[in-house]
């Protein structure tokens, strides 16, 4: 009955984490009157406050302790600070830029980039099922090209940004919220230097006192700290298998509000570059079903 319960509590958890990311441009068009980069400031520097105080709950603090010494971790989560620090700035620009579809985009096609990786760098071996996935949306992202004129060069950068962050993680090997933390620490200096220009040239939007944008900013923690801690709790809960199913909940969820919501426009090029990077997913998730199944029965 415990197993039951907690993969039922670790599928719960995982639809909150990939509901919430999908529903994350909700927020970010409510700041979009504010510039991309301070956004970020702010999301720097409340989280690492809200880390702060979860590293402690958790119990963290020895790891973190450890971790800051080991100059090796402290380099590659440097890298990796900024891997995902422009992941953040791509995708806050393209929030408040009316390009939700193209960054939906970018997450669908980050699973595929994440295996591409995996062979380059780590020697994976591909399925062929895994290769015809990463030809289709290779073909995707040509037949955008051929049909637009032009590369779908903000859907690659947040698939490949987020690709190589992953990569530095697993190279790193730092719990969830202690490698965040390090991260957003190491360039919290970088953002308040940031901070304090724009005070001083005066092209700050947040205030001490108190109003909407000042507290929309604030909140930029809570934003980026909830879906994670949610996220951690699944994945220690679940398969790999299903939480890898259950994360085009994300960008699925904000295609839709992309077309429905914010009437971003879709012309028939668009749907055909979706469509293949869709046929390229359930193929790629076929895949990931035969090794699970494969690994259960060897388990058993």
């Amino acid at each position: 009955m415990k197993n039951h319960s907690e993969e039922f509590q670790g599928t719960l958890y995982a639809i909150f984490a990939f509901t919430f990311w999908g529903l994350a441009p909700i927020y970010f068009k409510a700041v979009a009157h504010v510039s991309p980069t301070e956004v970020l400031v702010h999301r720097i520097i409340w989280s690492v406050v809200l880390l702060f105080i979860l590293i402690f709950i958790a119990k963290q603090a020895k790891t973190f302790m450890l971790t800051i010494q080991n100059k090796e971790k402290l380099k590659i989560l440097f890298l990796s600070a900024l891997l995902v620090s422009t992941n953040w700035l791509i995708f806050i620009w393209a929030v408040g830029n009316s390009k939700i579809t193209e960054a939906s985009l970018g997450y669908y096609i980050n699973p595929l980039v994440n295996v591409f990786l995996g062979m380059i760098f780590f020697g994976e071996r591909l399925s062929k099922i895994q290769i015809i996935s990463i030809f289709l949306a290779f073909l995707a992202i040509l037949y955008e090209l051929i049909a637009l004129g032009k590369v779908p060069y903000i859907s690659l950068a947040l698939a490949f940004s987020f690709g190589f962050y992953g990569l530095a993680r697993k190279k790193a090997n730092v719990p969830s919220i202690t490698g965040l933390f390090i991260e957003t620490l190491l360039i919290t200096p970088l953002a308040i230097a940031y901070l304090i220009y724009l005070f001083y040239m005066k092209e700050n939007s947040f205030t001490f006192s108190i109003n909407t944008t000042s507290l929309l900013l604030i909140l930029a923690g809570l934003i980026t700290v909830i879906p994670l801690l949610w996220f951690n709790s699944a994945a220690t809960r679940i398969s790999m298998f299903k939480l890898g199913f259950l994360q085009y909940i994300g960008p699925s969820i904000s295609f839709l509000l992309a077309i429905f919501i914010y009437k971003e426009p879709f012309n028939e090029e668009k749907l055909y570059t979706f469509i293949l990077i869709w046929i390229a997913l359930v193929l790629f998730t076929f895949s990931d079903l035969k090794k699970f199944q494969t690994v259960k029965k060897s388990s058993k």
